[in-house]
């Protein structure tokens, strides 16, 4: 009987959960990260159930990505923003591990990769449908090119890519049919062609900010032609003028345009 009661006592009351009603004990420590890491550290079992339960990473060094993938093998969004140096080795650090896993990635506060760690991330992750390249001041249109082999991207934010030029975003939009959102603002070199091209192929978008670009009115029948289109942001586009702002408002009553007050 005292060997009875001491197996029962050693007991790990855990034992006797599933696998999922883990991971839903776990959805409610998600807004107290310092409670899940209590949780992890409980024992070995607990460590290795809330690192496949984890689907969000912001690592704090970029020195550290690979230790920290290998940990969390199942990370779907991974946000970089405070890493801000970022090479090329290590995007395809990211491509190995995260490999079909990765839904989403920010850049938007790391620089120094290139248009070679982009295509070997968009190639590995082929799932991704959200990018955000935001402040990428040094990409160009190789970089462009790279990221229009993301067939699922949904989602791309390429403000202040100042380098980006019509041929850029041309190959987006033939090699991207399904965004939805895209943003260009202050890709000064992305002019009316560029937005004719993107309204041709781009079929799906809800969504379009050409904040200060240096544009006229022949892009806005192209525009006018996404059925779909439901925020349009035009702040700083010099080249619209009230009456062509006009017309826009009444072919589409239900766009919402906005421009600067």
């Amino acid at each position: 009987m005292k060997t009875n009661k001491k197996t029962t006592s050693n007991c790990n009351p855990f034992d006797f959960l599933t696998e999922e009603i883990i991971f839903t004990i776990l959805d409610y420590l998600n807004d107290d990260p310092f409670s899940k890491k209590s949780f992890s550290l409980t024992c070995k079992a607990l460590y290795s159930i809330e690192s496949h339960h984890r689907k969000t990473l912001k690592p704090l060094r970029a020195e550290l990505l690979s230790r920290t993938l290998h940990r969390y093998p199942h990370i779907e969004h991974l946000d970089l923003t405070l890493c801000p140096r970022i090479e090329d080795i290590m995007l395809n650090v990211v491509s190995l591990a995260c490999k079909d896993a990765l839904c989403s990635i920010n850049l938007s506060r790391s620089r120094f990769f290139t248009n070679i760690g982009l295509s070997s991330l968009v190639s590995s992750c082929f799932n991704l449908v959200e990018i955000d390249l935001s402040n990428g001041v040094e990409l160009n249109d190789l970089a462009a090119a790279a990221i229009a082999e993301a067939k699922n991207l949904e989602k791309l934010w390429l403000s202040r890519c100042k380098l980006i030029t019509d041929m850029g975003i041309g190959c987006v939009a033939v090699g991207c049919r399904k965004l939805r959102l895209i943003c260009l603002k202050w890709c000064l070199k992305v002019s009316d062609l560029g937005l004719q091209l993107l309204a041709l192929k781009c079929k799906e978008i809800r969504s379009l900010d050409l904040s200060y670009l240096q544009i006229t009115e022949k892009c806005l029948p192209s525009i006018l032609q996404l059925q779909h289109l439901e925020d349009l942001v035009l702040e700083g586009c010099l080249g619209i003028d009230d009456n062509a702002l006009s017309t826009l408002q009444q072919s589409c009553k239900s766009l919402k345009v906005g421009t600067l007050t």
